[in-house]
């Protein structure tokens, strides 16, 4: 839909009351001087012209190779084309990119998916030598190329345009963990493991050049940006040192599969361990920053130290359980649920609709106490870390997609 009808209202929109807002609609727009109304109403009644009516693709011809030139001037053309993260990159040389094609029995000319940076833009088409050269370019090794087309098939994007400044967070489980020297212990979320760090960024440089986005104040509009999209939040889980199921058998392969899963959020908590006394307060106070929002944004980063406490001393001998006691005892009043921003924009308008349980919830008394997280299923737990500390954080990240790496070696 290349004539697709946009209009805007006046920003920004978070914290005004409605009054301003009203007034946003009834008002001018800033940019042609029209009402706001007046312009939604044309938009919505006005015949579609011909160009409007079309149907299909739009072809993006792109010369596949680069004239030769020196390699100082070859990296500015990089940068200055918007195709780095800013950061110095390997150059994606023809040589390169065939040794990382070598690693997948799947064609270079394949389409592994579509990326777009948000639900209102359109998607971008890519095959399996577009990835591979952002795989070289984020200085991947050409063993990591099915994990780095796994997370390209789930077809989301690592640089999401939303202006809440959204990262990515990507867990492999599997025994392809092993295969490539991916990290689970000591140091696994931070910059000490090429694997870990390799896939992370090739997730982030894809996401930009295959997906159309990172282009600031145009395909990009996170307010405040997120340090974690230079190369994603990527690791393995800890399976061996987990005393539960590894969380890809959780959502539903083979113990003996290599899968990839894909999380969305912000950022992560302050770290907390597991004490004796007032464990239970500790760990609500441990989520009371995080934003109720659709889809109960929360995932657990358990150290394995952590883990085994829980199950031997306190009980749970499941994610599941766990996760239903969060869900359980995580809650807030109904006053202040229903004035958090995210609530009132996603789920209040659910709730007028009749949706179980936010319509429940939405007559309930002010005091009422309301779960912080609405849905027991969206809390998620991952094992890792190197047991040099019993500490382990919470993040307001969100479980989105797993896929097999299996299927692209």
């Amino acid at each position: 839909m290349p004539g697709e009808r946009f209009v805007f209202v006046p920003h920004p929109v978070g914290g005004k009351p409605a009054s301003a807002l009203r007034e946003y609609v009834l008002g001018k727009d800033p940019i042609t001087g029209k009402r706001v109304m007046d312009e939604i109403v044309e938009a919505l009644t006005r015949p579609l012209g011909e160009e409007e009516m079309k149907t299909g693709s739009i072809e993006r011809s792109v010369p596949r190779l680069l004239e030769p030139d020196e390699e100082e001037n070859l990296h500015r053309l990089f940068l200055e084309n918007g195709w780095t993260d800013g950061l110095p990159i390997v150059l994606p040389t023809a040589d390169r990119v065939s040794e990382m094609l070598a690693k997948t029995r799947h064609k270079p000319e394949e389409v592994v998916g579509r990326l777009r940076p948000t639900e209102t833009q359109e998607s971008w088409e890519f095959t399996v030598e577009k990835v591979a050269v952002n795989a070289v370019m984020a200085g991947a090794k050409p063993e990591y190329f099915p994990v780095i087309l796994a997370l390209a098939s789930t077809e989301v994007t690592a640089i999401h345009s939303s202006t809440s400044s959204f990262a990515v967070m990507v867990v492999v489980n599997g025994p392809i963990r092993h295969e490539i020297g991916m990290n689970s212990g000591i140091g696994a979320l931070g910059p000490f493991n090429h694997a870990n760090a390799s896939i992370g960024r090739a997730y982030g440089l894809l996401s930009r050049n295959l997906g159309g986005g990172a282009i600031s104040k145009v395909t990009y509009l996170g307010s405040q940006g997120n340090p974690l999209n230079y190369s994603s939040v990527c690791f393995a889980e800890n399976e061996e040192r987990s005393p539960w199921v590894p969380f890809h058998v959780q959502k539903g392969f083979e113990p003996d599969e290599s899968v990839v899963s894909v999380f969305r959020g912000r950022g992560f908590s302050h770290l907390l361990e597991v004490r004796q006394k007032t464990w239970q307060q500790q760990f609500i106070n441990l989520v009371s920053g995080i934003t109720p929002a659709p889809g109960s944004n929360l995932t657990l980063l358990l150290e394995p130290l952590a883990a085994r406490t829980l199950k031997e001393r306190e009980g749970f001998d499941t994610k599941e359980k766990l996760s239903q006691w969060f869900h359980k005892n995580a809650k807030i009043p109904a006053e202040v649920y229903w004035d958090y921003q995210l609530v009132i924009n996603y789920i209040e308008p659910q709730a007028r609709k009749g949706v179980e349980p936010f319509a429940s919830w939405l007559s309930l008394p002010k005091d009422a106490m309301i779960p912080r997280f609405d849905d027991p299923r969206g809390i998620n737990v991952v094992v890792v870390g190197g047991e040099t500390n019993a500490y382990w954080s919470a993040a307001d990240f969100s479980y989105l997609k797993s896929a097999s790496i299996d299927l692209w070696r």
